[in-house]
């Protein structure tokens, strides 16, 4: 099926806005909570420990998101979760103002915003299918990608710029108004309605075992599931820990960590352009999958044995890219072979995998990192994912078969 721009429709044309504005504000409320972890604990397990409560509920709780989409109107989901977010800024600046911005209540920031994300994420994937045609699915994905990680540039770049020429008092409450501008864009979209008319029929518990089980019988969507896994205990736990990469391998500032993070969505704008020209062939998509693991697995290992910071921004692009367009190319697989009826549940559980795996593997690479160093912390995960990915391409002729 040929590739066409998601842009060519208007729905989308009126979303994208939305979600600059809101991953923008999203990144930079990251970064201030990623910041705010080293800077007040000078330690990778609870750098490690801070990013795994971002991204840990998503284990839990995507699920339960995900029925909701399947539920609801997804653009007013959206809503709610994006005006949660900024208001979640706004306590941290006001914890900040009374003197409470101390280590409890950075771990239940980082909470908080890890639920709100959870909720996001399989809102906004069911959202995006509603927005265009099939054959522009890859399109709409990929500028996704590139909106979000464009925003992991620019985010940290402010963060550290408000921290530098002002406060984080001031920091906060930019990301705050950044998430609340997109309110008026997703306002502006109209046309979409619940998502499935029968979705109220079954008990929420009923739909949440069909879900499970339509994904647990679907050979295909299972091995692009473990695909997911490996990479989001790759490139994605790797991505989380750039504070501490920063600060043990460096030794360095914010200025550092955001010239970092700079380089990570340097690299996941080029994957997600990757992505984004790429067409509705599954067969194409598996293979970059499958190719992209094996090359990123081999740059996660040469991280740990370089020790200037331009080496290290060159690795972490190109981690970053092969992570993005890994992530993008399995997400546009789980899209394209889903049954309708099941798009919330089954992509709630890819989110489960991409946005919750990095938390377990955030916790356990810089508890790790604390007692061995990152060199051969790095080096073990690289060879596990290898490991991974041999057992997964063995299935991969099956999977084939299945598109």
């Amino acid at each position: 099926m040929p590739q066409q721009s998601a842009f060519k429709s208007a729905p989308y044309r009126r979303y994208f806005p939305a979600a600059i504005f809101s991953t923008l504000g999203g990144w930079t409320l990251r970064f201030l909570l990623g910041w705010s972890a080293w800077d007040i604990t000078h330690s990778a397990t609870w750098v490690g420990v801070v990013a795994g409560l971002m991204l840990a509920p998503s284990l839990i709780l995507s699920p339960l998101f995900g029925i909701v989409a399947d539920r609801i109107n997804p653009r007013n989901g959206l809503l709610w979760t994006v005006s949660l977010q900024g208001a979640l800024a706004v306590f941290a600046s006001l914890a900040l103002l009374l003197g409470a911005y101390g280590l409890p209540a950075l771990l239940i920031f980082s909470t908080a915003l890890g639920v709100a994300s959870s909720a996001q994420t399989p809102i906004r994937l069911a959202l995006v299918p509603a927005l265009v045609p099939r054959e522009s699915l890859p399109s709409a994905i990929g500028y996704s990608a590139v909106t979000f990680n464009t925003s992991r540039i620019l985010g940290p770049a402010l963060g550290a710029a408000l921290l530098q020429a002002s406060s984080t008092i001031t920091a906060f409450i930019v990301a705050a108004l950044l998430m609340l501008g997109a309110v008026p864009f997703l306002l502006a979209i109209d046309g979409v309605t619940r998502q499935r008319a029968t979705a109220t029929r079954n008990s929420f518990m009923q739909q949440l075992v069909d879900g499970w089980r339509y994904a647990r019988n679907h050979p295909s969507i299972r091995l692009i599931f473990g695909f997911t896994l490996v990479n989001a205990l790759l490139g994605r736990t790797v991505i989380e820990l750039l504070p501490a990469l920063s600060g043990q391998l460096l030794s360095g500032t914010s200025t550092t960590l955001a010239t970092l993070t700079a380089g990570a969505g340097a690299g996941s704008i080029m994957g997600g352009l990757v992505v984004s020209r790429q067409s509705s062939d599954e067969t194409r998509l598996l293979l970059i999958m499958s190719a992209g693991l094996a090359l990123g697995a081999l740059l996660v290992a040469m991280l740990g044995v370089n020790a200037n910071l331009p080496g290290i921004v060159i690795l972490i692009l190109l981690i970053s890219l092969i992570t993005t367009v890994v992530g993008t190319s399995s997400q546009a697989l789980a899209q394209l072979l889903v049954d309708d009826s099941y798009r919330g549940r089954v992509l709630s559980l890819w989110t489960m995998l991409a946005m919750g795996a990095p938390a377990l593997g955030a916790m356990t690479m810089g508890a790790m990192a604390d007692r061995l160093t990152f060199p051969p912390v790095l080096a073990c995960f690289a060879v596990l994912s290898l490991l991974a990915l041999y057992w997964l391409n063995g299935r991969r002729t099956h999977l084939m078969q299945n598109l």
